[in-house]
């Protein structure tokens, strides 16, 4: 630079030569700059609340970090971002045979969560296929250990056996079960029908029973009641009597009376069937 103004004639001063220092070092500076702030841009990171920072040195591991800000040397540490948050794995649909051989298609799901990011990191590939993989070989077994009937009216029970089962085994990794539900139980169709015929005969079955409850207490109420009319045969006449005035209310009607109806018992029908007789002509 001093060399262009000499070169120009141009006379400089030391203030001129000190700026002109300073020009000559500029990019430098600015480089230095740059590079200060890629190595910081590398060396900052951030996690959420539900997340944590599992970092290796040279391969090395050095623990987890977070939630929030944490430092990292650029191109020496390397870190594994793990979700503590549950995670719901759709497990599919499972041919099983029952313990009563019958083949049935299961599906489930699974709830599950990190507890631990170091040991789901070291101790695993890949915790999320794992915990798979495990879940429909534990559901495939369960299953087969039970009946059709069990199956159906014990899911609960199942569920939880399940569950169980699964974290005992996840535990290692660093994995906690919260739940595992089963979603559906497919039945063959020949299965279907045959429950369908066994629910409609236990409907019939049921019916019936109905029906013949209220047939023995209709007997046994007549049985009641014939009793107190041998008992009081004065109420047995007045029933016969409710009778034939009840039937001689009716148009077009021959009554024949028993022999041992009075004469003003008589008397007294006759006149309940005219004054029935009388009014439906009036109409």
């Amino acid at each position: 630079m001093n060399g262009l103004f000499n070169l120009l004639g141009i006379p400089l001063n030391p203030y001129a030569m000190a700026i002109t220092a300073q020009l000559e070092y500029l990019p430098t500076i600015i480089l230095l700059i740059i590079i200060v702030v890629i190595f910081l841009a590398m060396s900052i990171k951030i996690v959420r609340e539900y997340e944590r920072a599992v970092i290796f040195r040279l391969g090395r591991l050095i623990g987890a970090k977070g939630p929030g800000l944490f430092f990292i040397i650029p191109f020496i540490d390397n870190f594994v971002k793990i979700d503590l948050r549950i995670t719901t794995a759709d497990v599919p649909e499972q041919q099983v045979i029952t313990k009563d051989n019958v083949t049935v298609g299961v599906d489930a799901v699974v709830y599950y969560r990190v507890f631990d990011p170091v040991k789901a990191v070291t101790t695993v590939e890949n915790y999320h296929y794992a915990v798979m993989m495990m879940a429909q070989t534990t559901l495939r077994d369960i299953v087969g250990q039970v009946e059709l009937d069990d199956l159906l009216t014990k899911r609960d029970e199942i569920n939880k056996k399940l569950q169980k089962i699964l974290d005992e085994v996840t535990d290692p990794w660093g994995i906690k079960v919260a739940a595992v539900t089963l979603k559906q139980v497919r039945l063959p169709e020949s299965m279907l029908r045959a429950m369908a015929k066994q629910a409609e005969a236990e409907r019939w079955r049921r019916s019936r029973i109905i029906e013949a409850e209220g047939e023995r207490q209709a007997a046994k109420i007549m049985a009641e009641a014939a009793r107190f009319y041998e008992e009081h045969p004065v109420a047995i006449r007045l029933r016969e009597l409710q009778t034939l005035i009840e039937v001689a209310r009716e148009k077009n009607m021959v009554i024949i009376a028993p022999s041992t109806l009075g004469a003003g018992e008589l008397g007294l029908v006759t006149a309940v069937a005219k004054a029935s007789s009388g009014g439906e002509e009036k109409k």
